[in-house]
């Protein structure tokens, strides 16, 4: 679905990114981690066709973005890849439906088409009673559900979120991690994902670090490591006490819990004493 080759940018003498390779497969939720300055959301806006390399390729779809010319990248980032952000980005002016349909319009969809599609997003996202209201009139939670239906409008294969429950509350933070994995498994769309958020790194489907520009080498299964780890530890332990059962019961035969007592030894009759 996704695939990055080589991927370097500069900002004057600064360079952001060092050489990015990166395969995403189709229906993957990923994240991507690592400290402020690392480059998560250069490397973001890359792939989301907002910024482009100054070398190496970016292929989402088999598509080569990085060969498009402006019109050709404009139109397909609208109808192939949405975006959720930190904020939610509503026009203040429009209502929940109306913002949602915005990127249906600019895709050329009749307004028909439009509000239904939307009409359904809503539907999912439980907003159907908040269509007709505007932000203003929204929590931040409702507000963040309004856009990612908005990113979803018109069918995209990718969704790329760059700290998307950032100014969520905990409560919220939790529906919307979970609405991303409901919407993969309805819709199928492949989801990138920037965050500080441990929790929502914990749950995707692949952590993937960058530091200083760089992708850190992708771990291995650690955890079925330390599982098996885990059983070794087990059956050493085992081993050991099987062994000191063994020699509890060698001790006990020569040492019994209740040893008899000695006989007292008898004076002879010649005995002088």
């Amino acid at each position: 679905m996704i695939e990055i080759k080589n991927i370097r940018k500069s900002f004057g003498k600064l360079e952001v990114l060092k050489g990015i390779d990166l395969t995403i497969g189709k229906g993957e939720v990923v994240s991507i981690v690592g400290p402020s300055g690392a480059g998560k959301t250069t490397l973001l806006q890359i792939i989301g066709t907002l910024d482009r390399p100054d070398s190496g390729t970016v292929l989402i779809d088999s598509v080569d973005v990085t060969q498009l010319s402006q019109k050709k990248l404009s139109d397909f980032r609208n109808r192939h890849i949405g975006f959720v952000f930190q904020f939610h980005q509503l026009l203040p002016e429009f209502t929940a439906l109306e913002n949602i349909m915005i990127p249906a319009y600019i895709a050329g969809t009749s307004p028909r088409e439009a509000r239904k599609r939307a009409e359904e997003l809503l539907q999912f996202m439980q907003l159907a009673d908040r269509a007709k209201h505007k932000p203003n009139e929204l929590s931040g939670g409702e507000k963040q559900r309004v856009a990612v239906a908005r990113a979803l409008i018109n069918n995209p294969e990718v969704i790329l979120a760059d700290e998307p429950s950032g100014s969520l509350d905990s409560k919220n933070k939790r529906e919307l991690h979970q609405l991303f994995f409901d919407l993969r498994d309805k819709y199928g769309q492949t989801f990138v994902i920037v965050t500080h958020d441990e929790q929502l790194a914990a749950v995707t489907d692949r952590t993937i670090h960058m530091r200083d520009g760089l992708l850190e080498k992708e771990k291995p299964d650690e955890l079925g490591k330390l599982e098996e780890l885990g059983k070794l530890v087990k059956l050493d332990e085992l081993d050991k006490l099987d062994e000191l059962e063994e020699l509890d019961k060698l001790e006990g035969l020569e040492n019994p819990e209740n040893p008899a007592q000695p006989a007292p030894q008898t004076q002879t009759a010649d005995s002088n004493d």
